[in-house]
Formats: C-alpha cells, sequence, structure tokens
C-alpha cells in the first residue's frame, strides 16, 4: 500500500476535458504544422495507447510537447527537455483518473526519452531543414482503481459520531473510479454537509489517500476542522445608489440571530434578485465571527437599465399568428417600482382552427383579429415594510376557438411577503364587458375581492428539481354589486422529488382544481368559466376542448375543473432527458368536479435539451380517450421552453 497525495494535489490543476466542434474541417480543425527550416525543429506528435476521451484531452491539455507543437524548438536539445518534462506530469496524469500503475514512454524518432540524451538530441538533428521530427507518447494505462473507503476524523483523530457526520456523506458506492476529481468532490460534500450544520469555516486541514495496489482499490482519510457554529449577523448593502435601500432590506428575510446555512445565504441573493430594478447580487460572508459570535454578511448589488423595450413576433397552431410590445421602467421613482405597458395583437383565422364552421353557424362573429393592451404597476416595500402595491388596467377582445369576450377591467391589490416563500394578497377587482358563445350573449358587470396565497420553495423557475409550488385563490363578486353574483375559487400545486443527489432523477407532479358558484353555466362569462385540454393543461387533446359540450358541438367550458399531471424526468447525459408522462383532466358543468363524468387521460414521452436558461421542451402525447366530435388527433406534438410544469 502506498499514498496518493501527490497525484490527487496535482489533478486539482488540470484543466477540464475541452471539446472542439469541426463542421467539414471548418471548425477545430488541426492547423498545418511550420515546414522544416534550417532555424528550428518542427515536429508531429501522435498519443497512442488509450482511447478514452477524457483521458486523451488530459493528456493533451498537460502535455508541454503537445501544446506547443505550433512552436517549434530551436534544436533537439530544446525538444528533448519539452519531453524530459512532460513524462512526470503525465503519469500523475494517469494517477489522476485512477490508474495509479499507469506508465508514459515517449520517443523521439525512436530514441527513448529517459535514456542516453544524445541519442535523443541526434536524432531529433537528423530532420533539420528536411522533414518533421516524429515525437510518440506512448500510454499504458494498467489496470483502474476504485475508491474503496472514506473516513472522517477531528483533528484530535477522532471519528465523528454518526449524528454529526451520517454514514450517507461518506458512504461509497461499488465500481467507483478512484479519480482526483471524485475524490475532490466528495470532500466537497463533506465540507458543505457540516456548514449546512451552521459551521460556516469548516474546512479540510489534510487528505490522505493510501492505494492498494494489489486489491487495486484507494481508501482516503480527511481530517476535518469544522469550526464554530455560527449564526447571521448584520447584513451590510452596497452598490444601486438609485435604488432605495429600504426597499432592497425589505426583500431580506434573514434576522441577526438566525442560525447559518448556506441555504439562508442563497435565499437572500434569490430573493434581493427579484427586485425588478436589480441586475448582480453578491453575498459575501465575513472571515471572522463578531463580538456576538455572528457571521456578517455583505450584499452587493448592481443596477439594470431603467428603460426596456421589447418586441416580439410568434405562430401559434391554436390562436395563429401574433405580434407582442412591451415597455418596461423598472425603477420609476427610485424605490424599486415597475411600470408596464403590454400590447398584443394575434390572427386565429391563420390558425389551426377546427371550429371555424361552428362558430359561424352559431353566430359568433368575428373577423378573428383578438388582442389585450394592459398597463401594470407595481411598488414593492410599502414605506420600507414587506408589503407591495399591484394595480393593473386592461382592454381585451379575447378570440378562442368557441368564444368570443370583449372587456376591460382595474384592479388593485396588497400583497404581504411572509418570508422568501410565502405571501398573500387582498384586493379589489372591477371587470365589465361582453361575452357570445354557442349559449348566447352574457353582458357581466363584476366588483368582487380577489384573495389569493402563494407558496414557492422550488429551486428553479423553468427546471425545478425540489419543493413545492401552491396557489390558491377565491374572488367573491357579490349579486348586490355585480352581474351576475359569482364565488370563484382557484387551487393548483406541484410538487418535485429528487430521487439522488445529482438531481438526474425527478418524480414531479401536479394537481388543479377550480370552480365557480352563484350562477347557472349560461350566465358565467366564458373567460370566467373554465376549460381543459392543451400543453399546459391534458397534453394530447386540443386546446381547451374537453368539458361540457354546447349548442353546435361547440365546447362552451364548465363551472369546475380538475386536472392531474405526473413525470418522471430522467437524465441521459447532462444536456438531454426524457419523460414519460401521464396527465388526466376534464372540466364539468357542475360547480364542484362529478366523478360520474368521463375524465379525459393521456400518456406520452418528452425529451429535453438542456440549455443554460432552462430545457428546451418537445413532448409527444397520445390521448386514450378520444371522442367523437373532438377533433382529437392519434399524437400530438408540444415544442416549449421550460419544463411543462
Amino acid at each position: 500500500m502506498r499514498a496518493g497525495a501527490g497525484a490527487l494535489l496535482l489533478m486539482a490543476a488540470v484543466p477540464g476535458p475541452v471539446q472542439a466542434f469541426d463542421l467539414f474541417g471548418l471548425f477545430g480543425s488541426e492547423p498545418e504544422p511550420p515546414a522544416p527550416s534550417l532555424s528550428a525543429l518542427p515536429y508531429t506528435v501522435r498519443i497512442t495507447g488509450t482511447d478514452e476521451s477524457d483521458v486523451l484531452q488530459a493528456v493533451q491539455d498537460t502535455s508541454s510537447i503537445y501544446r506547443l507543437r505550433q512552436e517549434p524548438p530551436p534544436d533537439g536539445e530544446g525538444l528533448l527537455r519539452r519531453a524530459e518534462a512532460d513524462r512526470a506530469k503525465l503519469v500523475d496524469v494517469l494517477s489522476g483518473y485512477g490508474y495509479y500503475q499507469g506508465n508514459v514512454a515517449i520517443r523521439i524518432d525512436g530514441a527513448p526519452v529517459g535514456g542516453p540524451a544524445a541519442a535523443a538530441v541526434g536524432a531529433a538533428e537528423a530532420w533539420r531543414n528536411r522533414g518533421l521530427v516524429p515525437v510518440k507518447i506512448a500510454i499504458d494505462l494498467g489496470p483502474l482503481y476504485h475508491l474503496r473507503r472514506i473516513a472522517v476524523r477531528d483533528p484530535a483523530g477522532r471519528v465523528f459520531p454518526d449524528e454529526v457526520l451520517p454514514p450517507r456523506v461518506t458512504r461509497v458506492d461499488d465500481d467507483v473510479p478512484a479519480r482526483s476529481a471524485t475524490v475532490l468532490a466528495r470532500e466537497a460534500r463533506i465540507v458543505d454537509h457540516f456548514r449546512g450544520q451552521g459551521h460556516p469555516f469548516a474546512k479540510v486541514i489534510a487528505r490522505d489517500p493510501v492505494v492498494d495496489d494489489a486489491a487495486h482499490v484507494m481508501d482516503v482519510t480527511f481530517t476535518v476542522d469544522p469550526g464554530p457554529v455560527a449564526s447571521l449577523g448584520p447584513v451590510a448593502l452596497n452598490g444601486a445608489p438609485g435604488i432605495d435601500p429600504a426597499t432592497i432590506r425589505s426583500f431580506i428575510y434573514a434576522e441577526p440571530g438566525d442560525p447559518y446555512s448556506p441555504q439562508a445565504v442563497a435565499a437572500i441573493r434569490r430573493s434581493v434578485a427579484r427586485i425588478e430594478g436589480i441586475g448582480g447580487v453578491r453575498v459575501r460572508e465575513g472571515t471572522t465571527l463578531d463580538a456576538d459570535g455572528n457571521l456578517p454578511l455583505f450584499v452587493e448589488v448592481t443596477e439594470r437599465e431603467r428603460n426596456l423595450i421589447g418586441v416580439s413576433a410568434r405562430y401559434s397552431t391554436v390562436d395563429g399568428p401574433g405580434v407582442r410590445a412591451y415597455y418596461a421602467n423598472r425603477n420609476l421613482f427610485g424605490g424599486g417600482e415597475t411600470f408596464r405597458l403590454d400590447a398584443d395583437i394575434y390572427y386565429l383565422g391563420l390558425g389551426n382552427d377546427p371550429f371555424a364552421t361552428q362558430r359561424k353557424i352559431a353566430g359568433i362573429g368575428t373577423n378573428g383579429l383578438g388582442g389585450r393592451l394592459s398597463a401594470t404597476y407595481v411598488q414593492p416595500a410599502l414605506w420600507g415594510s414587506r408589503n407591495d402595491l399591484l394595480a393593473n388596467a386592461f382592454v381585451t377582445r379575447e378570440v378562442q376557438q368557441s368564444y368570443l369576450v370583449d372587456g376591460g377591467g382595474v384592479s388593485a391589490a396588497i400583497r404581504h411577503r411572509f418570508s422568501d416563500t410565502f405571501s398573500a394578497q387582498i384586493g379589489l377587482d372591477a371587470q365589465a364587458g361582453r361575452s357570445k358563445d354557442a349559449l348566447g350573449t352574457v353582458n357581466y358587470r363584476l366588483v368582487g375581492v380577489p384573495a389569493s396565497v402563494t407558496y414557492d420553495s422550488t429551486d428553479s423557475l423553468l427546471d425545478p428539481t425540489r419543493g413545492v409550488r401552491a396557489i390558491a385563490s377565491l374572488a367573491a363578486y357579490p349579486g348586490a354589486i355585480s352581474s351576475p353574483g359569482i364565488l370563484v375559487a382557484k387551487a393548483q400545486g406541484s410538487t418535485y422529488y429528487s430521487l439522488d443527489d445529482e438531481s438526474r432523477y425527478i418524480l414531479a407532479g401536479r394537481i388543479g382544481f377550480g370552480s365557480v358558484s352563484g350562477a347557472p353555466l349560461g350566465e358565467i362569462p366564458d373567460n370566467f368559466r373554465f376549460f381543459a385540454g392543451g400543453g399546459g393543461s391534458v397534453r394530447g387533446y386540443p386546446y381547451r376542448t374537453l368539458g361540457p359540450i354546447g349548442p353546435f358541438n361547440l365546447p362552451i367550458g364548465g363551472r369546475s375543473l380538475l386536472e392531474a399531471s405526473l413525470e418522471a424526468r430522467i437524465k441521459i447525459t447532462d444536456t438531454i432527458g426524457v419523460v414519460p408522462f401521464f396527465d388526466a383532466g376534464t372540466a364539468f358543468a357542475s360547480a364542484l368536479p362529478d366523478f360520474d363524468e368521463k375524465i379525459r387521460k393521456s400518456v406520452g414521452i418528452g425529451l429535453r435539451y438542456y440549455t443554460g436558461i432552462g430545457p428546451i421542451r418537445a413532448d409527444l402525447a397520445f390521448p386514450l380517450d378520444p371522442y367523437k366530435g373532438g377533433h382529437v388527433r392519434p399524437a400530438v406534438l408540444y415544442l416549449s421552453l421550460g419544463q411543462a410544469f
């Protein structure tokens, strides 16, 4: 048995693999070597003995003789010095990848490096001004070693008890290669565990790897100094002089004396970044504890450009082509206030409009043009509190496959942020308009009080891997001041569970519920009814077609909704994943779901391409309950950005 710490320390600094992209030789192609001359000895390099791409790339990145092949030495001695410098470094590369009996032999035109220097120099000089010196790097990997055991001790040499360091943190699975990157990753995991237990200064003060050449395994012992347990200290702000510091502080929910954890520090970064006017957020931890044993924190922020203008074009198979434009000011009065104008116009006539004929027969006249104009104002941190003012005004012509709504409204609400994950709001809402569908025309005037609660503990907006996301709302529009008088309730929740530490296997589930009561279906405006089906609902069925069917075989929506989805998100590689899924749901004519009615189901398989901003999604869905006149296809393909929920 022998120590292996040297290779581990070396490989910590070896660059990671860099992949070149070559399209018909246009990108990343090998440049021609310099031509032979009297003043230099250009050469070629051939590497043999391994077809492992990561090992080969590490050898190329580490080898001076390979990296400098476009810069030939002036003589044979210079070439020999490069080769001699490579021998020890390349053996350490092999050790770093778990090949502790690996060997590297370098030859200059057949003369071994490490043998008589004159032979190698003479072999190189023989090629001067007549050709390229052939250099060969022969790799002998030897057996691959595996990681067998990890032990962790305190500075006094004592083993940490299980309640301090659970066995799962140090457990080693079978057939784990004893690579330096693996050992360093396990070291980081151990340190992260102690930091998560409130030790901000936890560190490894010794790493002792021992390799067993007979068994081809490695055991590693880490000596860890956890450091003191600390609480969070005062938070100092720096940057963003154009935004009131009271606004920024209202988004910092941690209080001095709260237990320290990396998650608490990350929560500060995440919550402050939600301020529209903030561009970048950095949270630094103090290097020492203060007199009270607390860890000071320093939040450094930068501002975004205040004014933002955008225009986009789209095409949807549901509502045809469309154009959207917006203007936003992200710090209107210096307190982080946002003001936004949005204009959207689309033309249903060029989309997939299977109900065009029925709509015309039903007398739902429209030229296909629809759109919405809205203005939104948000004032965060009213008087430095955690209360936000939200106001909105809009006018719309909503042209759907089975109805037409012309309307407008205004609303205002106060939102209170209890924490980074939980908020509640209540406000006033007034809307008026005309709704027309197969059941007839509804002229509505609604004035009510909507209230909602939101909880979100997920770790990502577009690609969550753990946590819970839920929102529930209740809006009462009393009949004394509204026509019709209705009560609208909605709830939706989703949860995400990672089956492994790297979040390569994730179970995700979603359930949604809705109900509108207080008036018959025909008196409720279509934009307050519930429709199911489509990419964000029950995949595989046409958009907003599941539920009650009215005259002329047109969907008329329902007074309640129930839908659910279940997905298994499986990463095949770091960028490619597959997602088998199951969806179920429908809308009901009754104010509460009626389980005597048919609930439509579908299954499918999805493909995910993971990018820096979120996954690109392609889902192929197969409806299991086709029905007559429902325009249901055998399979439907959906393309979008982000997970389905």
